[in-house]
């Protein structure tokens, strides 16, 4: 089929770009229109991840020093009025998220949500999504659009992929990307979710946040979490159900520039990461018209498994040994929802997760 053919090319050449030399493989001209709009749909959201925000960044600014000044003024009061909104829930717009563009954008990969078991719309959770991936791909399709749909498959909840603070100081940035239910990763964001009375909030945080992109590539398994014990925290204090959700898949999507721990570049990555608290990595994959270089990621399949919730009961001022001790709960369940699921996604018996 087409999609095994693309597989098969993906494997032959995305690795072996930078050779020089290598000669440059084109696609077809008669590729059918379906699949041109596929790749245009995830060419947009490439674009939107990297460089939407300066994007809308630089036209705010031209627009307040031009005739039209006014406009940003006033747009201007209403951020200052609209500031707390991505702490509070943010401003979901079903129809945003249910836009045609995202099926092609499911289609391309394609990208699955498995669903193992029904979740009560009365409670609050927190899922916490694994790997963190270049791009948090699976993250942002199933949680961030109805293309695998989520309402669907847990009627009665509300999905919240959560995001570093930075961008939702960016204007106009910030009103697209809170349409899709991005909100602030914030304590105070988290804990306005998991602490609604009334339930059905789902916070999902892709725990090994940005310094797990920087190890983020094919066959990688190594996940840092054994630190990350925030979340677990906070599940406690408000009593919201842990999920662990596994994304098969997630790191398939990219090559990266060999960055080993304590190299130039990772020194460089990490050192900027401090500064900007944003991972910079250097990734690549196929090109748009050609299958060798570029920033389109790889058609490869995405299965985010949701997994079993773990039951939480509230604890104000949870206790070190309390947090451990559901953290490793955690850990736990986490590890047999890899174990469970591996071998339907393609992973052989010899390999496992591995916690940092």
């Amino acid at each position: 089929t087409n999609r095994q053919a693309d597989r098969q090319r993906d494997r032959q050449t995305g690795r072996q770009a930078a050779v020089a030399g290598m000669k440059i493989e084109f696609a077809p001209l008669n590729i059918p229109l379906r699949r041109r709009l596929q790749t245009a749909a995830v060419l947009q959201w490439v674009f939107s991840f990297l460089a939407l925000a300066q994007c809308c960044l630089a036209a705010f600014v031209l627009l307040a020093l031009s005739d039209w000044w006014m406009v940003a003024l006033l747009y201007a009061s209403w951020l200052w009025l609209d500031w707390d909104t991505p702490t509070s829930g943010g401003r979901r717009s079903e129809w945003v998220r249910s836009w045609r563009v995202w099926d092609y954008f499911r289609d391309y990969f394609p990208l699955r949500l498995v669903k193992t078991v029904d979740l009560d719309p009365n409670k609050n959770y927190i899922f916490g999504f694994h790997p963190h991936g270049v791009l948090v791909a699976g993250g942002f399709g199933n949680f961030c659009t109805e293309a695998t749909g989520f309402s669907r498959q847990f009627p009665g909840l509300k999905s919240h992929l959560l995001m570093l603070p930075f961008w939702f100081r960016v204007p106009l940035f910030r009103d697209y990307i809170m349409c899709g239910g991005l909100v602030s990763s914030s304590k105070s964001s988290l804990s306005y979710l998991v602490s609604r009375p009334e339930g059905g909030n789902v916070a999902v945080i892709a725990v090994g946040g940005a310094p797990e992109a920087l190890d983020a590539r094919p066959g990688a398994l190594t996940l840092q979490v054994r630190n990350r014990k925030g979340f677990i925290k906070m599940a406690l204090k408000h009593g919201a159900q842990l999920v662990p959700v596994f994304s098969f898949g997630e790191n398939e999507l990219f090559d990266q520039m060999e960055n080993p721990s304590g190299s130039p570049l990772r020194t460089l990555q990490n050192r900027l990461q401090s500064i900007v608290g944003v991972a910079m990595p250097l990734f690549h994959a196929r090109g748009v018209f050609q299958y060798n270089f570029g920033l389109m990621p790889y058609r490869k399949p995405i299965n985010t498994v949701v997994g079993r919730p773990i039951s939480v009961i509230q604890t104000h001022s949870p206790s070190s040994e309390e947090i451990d001790r559901l953290h490793d709960t955690y850990l736990h369940s986490l590890t047999d929802l890899f174990e469970q699921h591996k071998h339907a996604y393609g992973l052989s018996q010899h390999q496992h997760l591995t916690f940092i």
